[in-house]
């Protein structure tokens, strides 16, 4: 077993689950690009970890077995790692079910993970961890209980088996390694998600569900015998009694029993049903109850890390380590899960458990866990790092944060000071249970310009929901171009940034109103140069109207600008300025507005027009990229709290004429697209000049949905605000 270390350490692992889905394999070391670059170790390293969950995957590396593996994928990696100092852990299945000529169930499944093991083993007689099976428990549930993965399972009896089949796998590899290197650790991964009920009534399939949790590890350290509460429920689905006293006579303990904590796994079984929509009315065939969240529904708080961390240190008594943190979630919700994590971690430490290291995962981003990974809809996650640029991964404010915890030293964002989601009143989906528990939003806040504008008070709302305290301002409160005015308003409110949502937005107007200059050239400048002189982070916006449409392509942000009015001659103007006196200023070209929260958007109103059977003109002559609201707030703030700087293009992937768009509108809201009717922007009455082609794409990341992604979050709003 290794050596308990003075401070707790930083691990990190990818996401790297290969698991089955019928006859397809989906694979996220390949659609994270993590299995391309090699200098992603280097990346790793410099977080300051000590250990790495390296996959060197079955599937991956030996399909045909062992005596055909390739094996140049992991000499390349582990090369590498021994060159950085950092330990691996090797992990050989992650959350597959191995090769196609095996599976799960199959009897031959434990002998030839132990063949493969045996061969890695032999292959790096050095490495000194495993962790042969990742999640053996959730990954039986997953493909044995509820029919998600391969073997598609659906009962009892092949949640056993195949439980049993990787336990029985994780000890025999154990053995093959141990000939070899018989000083090689298990850490075993399992998620231990904790279950509570409403009533007393259904106190009995909590207390199941709270002892299976612990399935995984109990018997690999020889714990299931005939008096185990499970013993029955074992026997009774297939089970023999002499695999399992097998387990007892020759137990595999783990040497680090590695736990995997998300907000999901904590579970509230109801059965109140009218509390609940029926789509989440479900049962075990003896109660109907609802299954959901706990974080959703309870009063309480989750216990969350620290109460994991506790009852498995006081139940095995073994040493104990955070093996997965990740959450999919806004950037700073990302920050505040891990951070809560290693507090937990330390506070424990401190106190005399021997708990190990906390880890950082998912580090380059996780595909499609929206779906349990059943489809491959292209579902991005981002994790330290963002691939969505094409080039190297961009650093997210993770890597920052992993690096100051990887070094000793303090936390510095200001988001980490507010609560997660989890633990404010919004988390709330349901009536709550039992006495509620809220923590209040706390921290420097944003101030966001523009309280009277669309893009302003859409901040606000998202600020709301993202537990961002910020401060919306009005002209009176900041006058953007009085320097006066900035400096006062930044000393009273001591912002960590600013958000310039201000500005003047009448194209055609701008031709002749010289408030066109003072609004988008001298307001932005003066903000620039006073956030640049106290350190504030800040963003502000552009637009698509910057180009001259003569190109053929969308325009990225490394194109040169050649506006055509005067609203595009000051907006470009801006971007110079300030970029020029505050280089860390994160400037955004947007185009064609778009959302639920104002009636005065082209998408709004047309589909206003045509529900009233009148007929909508667009212009034919203009292509442009839609920009949903929400997603620009979202993706921008990201981008912000990421300390993104220069220019970056957001809007949703696509390019269309505004009749297209129209037309597209219609078509998604069920309406009579014939009512659109094409006309040239001249016909229209335009005064300003504007480009031909003005779509916009980015050369440093894909960051944003596409048009038609957003266009159904559009109606889906519409409809739960009302205002359709």
């Amino acid at each position: 077993m290794g050596r308990r270390s003075d401070r707790l350490e930083l691990w990190a692992g990818p996401e790297c689950t290969v698991n089955r889905v019928g006859d397809r394999y989906l694979d996220q070391l390949r659609a994270s690009g993590f299995e391309r670059r090699l200098d992603d170790l280097d990346r790793l390293a410099g977080l300051g970890i000590t250990r790495l969950r390296l996959p060197l995957l079955w599937e991956r590396t030996a399909p045909d077995g062992p005596d055909q593996a390739d094996w140049r994928w992991p000499d390349a990696r582990l090369a590498r790692l021994r060159e950085l100092g950092v330990q691996p852990i090797a992990g050989l299945v992650h959350h597959g079910s191995g090769p196609p000529h095996t599976s799960l169930v199959d009897p031959r499944f434990p002998q030839l993970l132990a063949d493969y093991a045996g061969a890695v083993a032999r292959r790096y007689p050095d490495l000194p961890a495993y962790t042969p099976v990742n999640e053996p428990l959730t990954t039986a549930r997953f493909a044995g209980l509820y029919g998600a993965w391969y073997p598609h399972g659906r009962d009892d009896r092949s949640f056993v088996r195949c439980l049993l089949g990787q336990v029985q796998g994780t000890v025999q590899a154990m053995r093959a390694i141990r000939a070899v290197n018989p000083a090689a650790e298990l850490v075993q991964t399992d998620d231990l998600g904790y279950t509570t009920v409403a009533t007393p009534r259904l106190q009995y399939q909590a207390d199941f569900d709270n002892q299976r949790r612990w399935l995984g590890y109990d018997l690999l350290c020889g714990r299931v015998d005939r008096h185990h509460p499970l013993w029955d429920y074992l026997c009774a689905n297939g089970a023999a009694a002499g695999e399992l006293l097998a387990l007892v006579d020759a137990p595999c303990p783990p040497s680090i029993v590695g736990i995997n904590s998300y907000i999901t796994s904590e579970r509230f079984l109801d059965d109140r049903l009218a509390l609940y929509p029926e789509h989440l009315h479900g049962g075990n065939g003896r109660d109907r109850y609802a299954d959901i969240e706990t974080a959703r529904v309870h009063g309480a708080h989750i216990g969350g890390f620290a109460a994991r961390l506790r009852e498995a240190s006081e139940r095995y008594r073994l040493p104990v380590a955070i093996t997965e943190v990740h959450l999919g979630c806004t950037r700073e919700e990302q920050l505040r899960w891990l951070h809560q994590a290693w507090k937990a971690a330390q506070d424990l430490q401190d106190q005399g458990l021997d708990i190990r290291a906390v880890t950082v995962w998912a580090t380059f981003g996780s595909c499609d866990w929206d779906s349990l990974v059943t489809q491959e809809r292209g579902h991005y996650e981002p994790g330290l790092w963002d691939v969505r640029g094409g080039g190297a991964p961009r650093p997210t404010a993770l890597v920052r944060l992993a690096h100051e915890l990887g070094h000793g030293l303090p936390p510095s964002h200001p988001v980490l000071e507010g609560p997660g989601w989890w633990q404010r009143e919004l988390r709330l989906a349901y009536p709550h249970h039992g006495e509620l528990e809220s923590l209040a939003v706390l921290g420097q806040p944003l101030l966001i310009t523009g309280a009277t504008g669309t893009l302003g008070r859409a901040y606000a709302r998202l600020c709301d929901i993202r537990g961002l305290p910020y401060k919306l301002l009005t002209r009176q409160d900041m006058d953007i171009a009085d320097p006066a005015s900035v400096a006062a308003a930044l000393e009273r409110w001591q912002p960590w940034a600013v958000v310039n949502a201000a500005g003047y937005v009448r194209v055609d107007d701008a031709e002749s109103d010289p408030r066109n200059w003072r609004e988008n050239v001298d307001g932005p400048v003066v903000l620039a140069k006073a956030c640049a002189r106290r350190g504030i982070r800040l963003v502000s916006f552009s637009s698509d109207l910057v180009f001259d449409g003569s190109l053929d392509r969308p325009y990225v942000e490394t194109d040169p600008t050649a506006p055509l009015c005067a609203y595009g001659r000051t907006k470009a103007e801006a971007e110079h300025r300030m970029l020029a006196v505050a280089p860390q200023s994160l400037v955004v070209r947007t185009a064609a507005f778009f959302g639920p929260w104002d009636r005065h958007n082209f998408v709004t109103q047309a589909l206003a027009a045509l529900r009233r059977g009148q007929p909508w003109p667009a212009a034919h002559d203009q292509w442009v990229s839609p920009t949903y609201v929400p997603d620009l707030v979202r993706t921008s703030l990201d981008l912000l709290v990421d300390g993104e700087h220069g220019l970056w293009h957001l809007a949703n992937r696509g390019a269309v004429s505004w009749l297209e768009l129209a037309q597209m509108a219609a078509e998604a809201a069920g309406l009579d697209r014939a009512l659109v009717q094409g006309r040239s922007g001249a016909e229209l009455g335009q005064v300003a000049c504007r480009p031909r082609y003005s779509a916009l794409d980015s050369a440093r990341g894909a960051v944003m949905p596409t048009l038609e992604e957003g266009l159904l979050r559009y109606l889906d709003e519409v409809e739960a605000e009302g205002t359709a």
